[in-house]
C-alpha cells in the first residue's frame, strides 16, 4: 500500500469532501483552508474572502487502488472549473478552483489532467495548479458534513446531490462498495 496526499479547492469544501469519501481508494477526506496570508484562520475570516485562503480538502489515498490523475479527473469533473473565484452562487476566492501538488510529479499530473478535462468543458478552464502551502484543518463542524448536518442544510441538499449523481454516473467504477446511489 502506498499512500499520498492530494489537495484541492473546488468551492465549498462540504461539497467537494462528499464527492471523494465515497471514491475508493481514498481512506480520508479533511475539510481546510490552504494558500493565504493569515495564520490559523477561522472558518469566518475565510468566509470574508480577506486572508487569500481557499476552502480546500486533503485527501488520503492509496495508490494502489486510484492513481493521482483519476482524483484529478473525478475533481475536474464533478465542479465547475471553468469559473473563476467563484461556485454557483458561492463568490470570492476562497471558493476558487485550484489544485496543490505535493510534488513535482502532481504537479505534471495536474497540467495533464486539466488537459485532458479541456474537452468537456464549453469554456476555458481556470483551475489553477499553487505552490503548496500551509494546511490549517477547519474546524471540527465542518469534518464529514455532508454525513451529518449537511443532510439538514438547505444549500447542501440543493448542491451535493447534483455532484454525487454526476459521479456515480461517471465513475460507477470508482465508487466505494455501498456508497449511496
Amino acid at each position: 500500500m502506498t499512500v499520498e496526499t492530494a489537495t484541492l479547492a473546488g468551492g465549498c469544501f462540504w461539497c467537494t469532501e462528499a464527492v471523494f469519501n465515497d471514491v475508493v481508494g481514498v481512506s480520508k477526506v479533511e475539510s481546510g483552508y490552504i494558500g493565504g496570508t493569515v495564520p490559523n484562520p477561522t472558518y469566518k475570516q475565510v468566509c470574508g474572502g480577506d486572508t487569500g485562503h481557499a476552502e480546500a480538502i486533503r485527501v488520503t489515498f492509496d495508490t494502489d487502488q486510484i492513481r493521482y490523475g483519476d482524483l484529478l479527473d473525478i475533481f475536474l469533473a464533478t465542479h465547475d472549473p471553468t469559473q473563476l473565484n467563484r461556485q454557483g452562487n458561492d463568490i470570492g476566492t476562497q471558493y476558487r478552483s485550484a489544485i496543490f501538488p505535493h510534488s513535482p510529479e502532481q504537479e505534471a499530473e495536474a497540467r495533464a489532467a486539466i488537459e485532458r478535462a479541456r474537452p468537456d468543458w464549453p469554456a476555458p478552464i481556470v483551475t489553477t495548479i499553487e505552490p503548496l502551502a500551509e494546511w490549517y484543518p477547519a474546524e471540527d463542524y465542518h469534518q464529514e458534513y455532508w454525513q451529518g448536518e449537511g443532510q439538514r442544510n438547505p444549500y447542501c441538499l440543493a448542491v451535493i446531490p447534483p455532484k454525487l449523481r454526476k459521479l456515480r454516473k461517471s465513475f460507477a467504477n470508482r465508487l466505494k462498495e455501498g456508497a449511496a446511489a
